[in-house]
């Protein structure tokens, strides 16, 4: 991998992360057209440091609620500080049993399975037009919420399914209000990464070879950056209801995915 390639997909993880358009989905598609020939585990490896990136990105946008979730846990008072970082563990649950239990079959998706992201686009369509056609209400995330929601980020574990826009449109069809559902889907994700990245590492599986590890470090940084710049303005984009334009964005380019393999 070239460090133009890796710059290009580390924008492209940082502008889709947050913009419910799937970032794995189109890092595995990108990687075809650049005609990138890494197995399985080095591909997720890589996807997984840009995952990282737009993590701190995260903290950085919100560290004001992160703050609040780190006081509500070791507060050990029942307050609205630590029912919020219940909460945000609750949501974790599926995600944790998932990857823990189907590691090996998750792997095995990121390879250029093409159709596979195409149809799970086909999904996230669906999925962000439901959401857009909701009313909008202002209910609060409850626990049942929490680990409904939870579920539908494990499935947005396929590459294909944004993970943003899954919670975020399970939020919203929840009738959770807008804003605190944007909000609560991008922490809810943090502690995943964070704990994905000390497996790996702990486990020696962050396979980073020498000769990649200058192209994976500009890729870090450009998925950071752009990271920054697409979680602020996703929070807007939100509040305004404007999750009908990438619906059809992702069914074009889910389309448009699945034709380029079968008509080879």
């Amino acid at each position: 991998m070239t460090y133009l390639e890796a710059i290009i997909l580390g924008i492209i993880q940082g502008l889709t992360e947050f913009l419910p358009v799937s970032s794995s989905g189109h890092l595995e598609l990108v990687k075809v057209l650049m005609g990138d020939e890494t197995v399985p585990k080095e591909s997720l490896t890589f996807t997984v440091v840009l995952h990282f990136a737009t993590a701190l990105s995260t903290l950085l946008v919100f560290r004001k609620e992160v703050a609040q979730i780190f006081k509500g846990l070791f507060q050990f008072q029942w307050n609205e500080e630590f029912q919020f970082s219940l909460k945000i563990l609750i949501s974790m649950v599926p995600a944790v049993i998932i990857g823990l239990l189907f590691e090996e079959q998750l792997e095995s998706f990121f390879g250029g399975q093409v159709v596979l992201v195409g149809a799970m686009l086909l999904v996230t369509a669906l999925l962000l037009l439901m959401a857009d056609k909701a009313k909008t209400t202002a209910k609060e995330v409850s626990y049942g919420n929490a680990l409904v929601v939870g579920i539908a980020q494990a499935i947005a574990m396929l590459p294909g399914i944004s993970r943003s826009g899954a919670t975020i449109s399970t939020s919203v069809l929840l009738k959770i209000d807008r804003v605190k559902a944007a909000r609560f889907s991008f922490l809810m994700v943090v502690p995943l990464i964070f704990g994905k990245i000390a497996k790996d590492v702990l486990g020696g599986e962050l396979l980073i070879e020498s000769s990649q590890m200058i192209p994976t470090v500009a890729g870090f940084l450009a998925a950071f950056f752009s990271g920054l710049l697409a979680c602020k303005w996703m929070l807007s984009l939100v509040k305004m209801s404007k999750l009908y334009y990438f619906s059809i964005y992702c069914a074009l380019v889910g389309i448009v995915a699945i034709l380029s393999v079968l008509g080879n």
